[in-house]
């Protein structure tokens, strides 16, 4: 069973398991109460923080009245095919809700995500991720160093899927900022040219003349399912990096909406071009870009 396969079963699996339990009638606490478990941990398979065993899952499907032996299976089918989700070798170093987001990500039919602040790491090279993160992570051991590279790269695999669709759009400084010094950084700019060049990738920069815009207040990224039944998601990070994770219908909606009003503020042709001049003129030593991402990429 492939990784992405196995993210993409636990979250159905979650998604089932709830729904089943709110249509028999029952709380967690109840739920919890019947089977003998400490409530955290049926709040954590609904979250789809861990997994379920098969031996579990039949007397918690029979507690929720799923008799149908089809559905049944179905469940202890999700249940076997999800026992290995991703990246879980990296749980010491990132967050809760950032392991979510990894799941999350390597199972999205369609990613979108804004950035104002820093390249988004699916997006980075091995010797920007190192310059950023020596900016940030001075009191971080190199082992962890050389582990945070590694999850970065190992997450890039999703690009190569071109049955998804992935929409960026980078704030100016993001392709202007100089990181890692002129070498470094025109690698990062003929990567992200070659990247927004694939039939299922789009990149889009937006401009410094848009002035105040819609994302002002920070970088998000969307999550949308093709797959029945599953929830759409919604990642937000405050300025100490700190993930913070929604499936409120409402809040989604609203983000999808602020997503499109900055797409249609960005540059939308030619950024290829636009990346392949930035990445020229760094290496040439100029600083003077000014105007470059206004210039007929023609």
């Amino acid at each position: 069973m492939a990784v992405t396969s196995a993210a993409l079963l636990r979250l159905q699996l979650r998604t089932e398991l709830r729904k089943a339990r709110i249509a028999a009638g029952l709380t967690q606490r109840q739920v919890a109460d019947r089977m003998e478990w400490s409530p955290s941990k049926l709040i954590r398979i609904e979250a789809g923080e861990v997994g379920i065993s098969v031996n579990d899952l039949r007397p918690l499907a029979a507690a929720y009245g799923i008799s149908d032996r089809r559905k049944l299976e179905g469940l202890l089918d999700m249940a076997r095919g999800s026992r290995r989700m991703p990246f879980t070798e990296y749980r010491d170093l990132y967050s809760k809700d950032f392991m979510q987001r990894l799941a999350l990500e390597s199972a999205a039919s369609v990613h979108r995500q804004f950035a104002p602040l820093l390249l988004p790491g699916l997006l980075q090279t091995e010797e920007y991720m190192r310059a950023v993160i020596s900016a940030y992570g001075k009191e971080l051991p190199e082992d962890n160093v050389d582990r945070i590279v590694e999850s970065r790269l190992a997450r890039q695999d999703v690009l190569e899927e071109d049955a998804r669709e992935f929409s960026f759009v980078l704030d100016e400084s993001l392709v202007r900022r100089v990181t890692g010094g002129r070498g470094v950084m025109r690698t990062q700019l003929e990567r992200l040219a070659e990247l927004s060049g694939r039939p299922h990738i789009t990149m889009q920069i937006l401009p410094f003349s848009v002035g105040a815009h819609p994302g002002i207040q920070g970088p998000f990224t969307l999550f949308e399912f093709l797959a029945e039944g599953m929830e759409d998601s919604l990642f937000l990070e405050d300025s100490r990096g700190v993930t913070i994770a929604s499936t409120s219908p409402e809040e989604t909606r609203q983000y999808l909406e602020r997503f499109w009003e900055l797409e249609d503020l960005a540059l939308k042709e030619g950024v290829d071009v636009v990346l392949r001049r930035l990445a020229e003129r760094v290496a040439e030593g100029g600083d003077e870009l000014e105007g470059l991402l206004q210039q007929d990429p023609a």
